[in-house]
Formats: C-alpha cells, sequence, structure tokens
C-alpha cells in the first residue's frame, strides 16, 4: 500500500514473523548483558504493565450486530504516558502487540522523549468495511478504553489501516464522554483539529538527518555519496527528496511494482509525481531503468535506505551488500541473523528504532502544542525535531564507541540504560 504525502503514518515495527517477541527480546538481552542489569529491573522491563483485551459491538450496516476484538497493551510509563499506535489488520494478535508496545518503551527512551510504549490494534479488515462501519467500531474501541485512554495516562497515533481521520473519531469520542475537548489525547490528527505541522514528512526526515550524522562520522561528503531508497511510501520518497536536496546522488529507487536504476541519478521530483500520477506506484517510471528489485539492495552504492517492510537483508543477501551504512527507514528490516555478517563487513547501521524515531518525536511535538494550546511554525517543529534526532544518534554513537558494539546494540543500551535509571532514582518496585 503506497501512502500518499497527506497522511502520516507511525512506522510500525513487524517483527520476526515466528515470534515478534523473541526477536526484539534477542536484541534486548545482548544489551542488558552489558549493562549488567540486575535481575529485578531485568524482569520488570521484560514484562509489560498492562494488557487490556475488549470486545467491541458494531452495528453492520446491514443491521446484523457483529462482535469485534481489541487490544491495548501498555508496556510501560516510568518515563511518562503511554505512546502508540492503533492498527486494524486481519492479522493483529496480541505477541505481535505487547513486542511493537516493548519497542515503543526504547524508541521512545532512545530519542529522550518523556513518553512510555504501548501498542494497540483492532482485529478487522478495514477494506472490507464502510467508513461508517470503521467510525462506529473506533468510536467504540475508544469508549471501550476511555479508563485507559488520556492526554497524561495514554496516547494513541496511527499505524497500520488506520490515520487522521480515525484519530479524529477517536478524540471526539473521548471529548463527548469526559465533557471537554481534548485534543492531547491523540496524535497524528488532521491539521485543523491540532494536527502538527511537519509531521507527514518527520520519519522520512529523521532518516535523512541520521544519514547525514552518519556520513560524518564516516568522513563522506553528502555530494560525493551515492543511495538506493527500497521502499517509495511515505518514509522511503520523504527520505529520498530530502537526501537528493542535500546533495545525495539517489541511484536506485523501488516499490512494491518494481525498482529502478539510474546511474547518472534519479530525479527524485520526477519519480514523485509520476508515483502521485499512476496510483502511488513506480511502475513503468521512465525516468530510470528497470532492475531486478533482489538486486537493489546489494547494488554498488554508498548508502542503503530499507525503508519498506521487514526481514529484507537477511544471512542469505547480507554477504554480497556493498554499501558503506545503512539507514534503516524501515522497521526491522535487518534479520537478526544479518548482524554478524554486517558488523564482520564493517558496514555502519543506523538501527531503526533511533533512524525512523523522528515520527514519534514529531508526534511529541503534536501533543505538547495541543497542551500548551499553541501552534509551532514549521520549522520550529524542523529544528526541534533536528536537534533532537542529532542528539539521539551522537549519544548511540559514543555509546557504540564506549562499549565497542555496534549501533543496533547501543542504541538499545542507551535506552535500556535510561528507563533502568529512572526505576533506581524513583524506587519502583
Amino acid at each position: 500500500m503506497a501512502a500518499h504525502h497527506t497522511v502520516y503514518k507511525e512506522p510500525a515495527p513487524l517483527l520476526d514473523r515466528e515470534n515478534p517477541l523473541e526477536s526484539m527480546m534477542s536484541r534486548f538481552n545482548i544489551a542488558a548483558d552489558i549493562l549488567g542489569l540486575d535481575d529485578a529491573t531485568y524482569n520488570v522491563l521484560k514484562a509489560a504493565d498492562k494488557q487490556v483485551i475488549v470486545n467491541i459491538p458494531v452495528t453492520m450496516d446491514d443491521g446484523h450486530i457483529r462482535v469485534f476484538e481489541g487490544y491495548r497493551v501498555i508496556h510501560n510509563t516510568i518515563l511518562g504516558p503511554s505512546k502508540g499506535g492503533i492498527r486494524y489488520d486481519k492479522n493483529v494478535h496480541l505477541d505481535e502487540v505487547k513486542a511493537l508496545a516493548a519497542w515503543m518503551t526504547w524508541k521512545c527512551a532512545v530519542v529522550d522523549i518523556p513518553y512510555g510504549g504501548a501498542k494497540g490494534g483492532i482485529i478487522c479488515d478495514p477494506t472490507t468495511m464502510s467508513a461508517g462501519e470503521i467510525e462506529r467500531m473506533t468510536r467504540g474501541y475508544t469508549l471501550a478504553l476511555k479508563d485507559i485512554f488520556g492526554p497524561d495516562r495514554d496516547i494513541p497515533a496511527p499505524d497500520m489501516g488506520t490515520g487522521p481521520r480515525e484519530m479524529a473519531w477517536l478524540m471526539d469520542e473521548f471529548s463527548k464522554t469526559n465533557g471537554m475537548t481534548s485534543p492531547a489525547v491523540v496524535t497524528g490528527k488532521p491539521l485543523v483539529m491540532g494536527g502538527s505541522l511537519g509531521r507527514t514528512e518527520a520519519t522520512g526526515r529523521g532518516v535523512m538527518v541520521s544519514t547525514l550524522a552518519a556520513l560524518k562520522k564516516l568522513g563522506l561528503k553528502p555530494t560525493e555519496v551515492s543511495a538506493a531508497v527500497q521502499g517509495f511510501g511515505n518514509v522511503g520518497s520523504w527520505a529520498a527528496i530530502l537526501l537528493h536536496a542535500e546533495g545525495v546522488k539517489i541511484k536506485g529507487v523501488s516499490d512494491i511494482s518494481g525498482a529502478y536504476w539510474n546511474d547518472n541519478g534519479i530525479n527524485i521530483d520526477d519519480a514523485i509525481a509520476y508515483k502521485n500520477a499512476h496510483n502511488g506506484r513506480l511502475e513503468g517510471f521512465t525516468g530510470a531503468t528497470p532492475m531486478d528489485p533482489n538486486d537493489l539492495l546489494t547494488s554498488d552504492v554508498d548508502v542503503l535506505v530499507p525503508a519498506a517492510v521487514e526481514d529484507v537483508i537477511t544471512e542469505h543477501n547480507a554477504h554480497n551488500i556493498k554499501a558503506k551504512l545503512i539507514v534503516e527507514g524501515a522497521n526491522g528490516p535487518t534479520s537478526a541473523s544479518a548482524d554478524p555478517i554486517i558488523n564482520e563487513k564493517g558496514i555502519m547501521v543506523v538501527p531503526d528504532i533511533l533512524a525512523n524515531s523522528g515520527g514519534v518525536t514529531v508526534s511529541y511535538f503534536e501533543w505538547v502544542q495541543n497542551k500548551q494550546g499553541f501552534k509551532w511554525s514549521l520549522d520550529m517543529v524542523t529544528d526541534r525535531a533536528d536537534r533532537i534526532m542529532n542528539d539521539a544518534f551522537e549519544k548511540v554513537y559514543q555509546t557504540s564507541q564506549k562499549y565497542n558494539v555496534p549501533m543496533r546494540i547501543a542504541a538499545y543500551v542507551v535506552a535500556i540504560d535510561k528507563v533502568a535509571q529512572t526505576y533506581k532514582f524513583r524506587g519502583g518496585f
């Protein structure tokens, strides 16, 4: 599904298919060992604080009542109210929601935002439902979770299958229930309702800022490097536009319909105009030569930006990657089995929980603006988001140097350390 530039989707990690919880935990465990985390803190951080399962009766358009199962998992709130998306998908299951909630805790901690992690979902197929049915289901879900949600308790956001429309309904239902307008209960709202400027491009912009920061560490100039961007939805296309604007030569791009290569650099504005004119697909794009999508990942470029789906870099193709730098716009694009191969090759990786956290950063800004009752200018949003991304990158980089570990493990170390220290000061348990 291609995202149009008007809709901002909170990026969602789809982790290993066997068990999403195990994939996240394998990297968590390595970081916990490095930190020498005590058993008590380890056990608290491993488990979710709260798991809520609700049944939502919805009157369908044909008059019959269907009951949908919905979830909300609050992983941790030691740093602040919990934050995380809601997905509408037929494959939603509790283990996945638990993994995503924990992953949000680390993501917020790594960029130093005062939130804990949460995630929610409803088992449904929104593509087969009318707008009215989705609205009644969204309002029913909000009502069922009215004591869980709150501007200072738990703040949802869009995810797969949801967007500004659903967030508007959620905010309205919550506001009616509480007898006051509560814009800060949810982020990813339409602009007219207190959404933030700059949020559409926020995740892609964070990828660009991370890339520039990493190139600096590698002693490379943006104007002298080439890149390939896999995935041309919201995150990939914005990362491509912004990297292109910084002078990076984008030689390859791909989406679900195919991959395209131009050795002299692709005109990104043309590619986006083409995509927007053709139902969000690059299929038939003439500004570049079609290529095998699998070859894009191992193509001859300096920077590789996987911004599509999970598990695209695996033990099968990691040996052939030529890039010096991988910046993960997607969630979980590198399987755990590929990590050792990439590390051995000396490729620098800016991991997903750092590289694509520009989205949750601007979600946080939306919440702050709603609480202040004051709208920031676009410059204010981007300046502050860039500063947060750069500070987080520097902290993770220094940690990777200090413990002599890859950036991915360093990001988990930074996140877990922040949460664990907060427990020590607050004296949690």
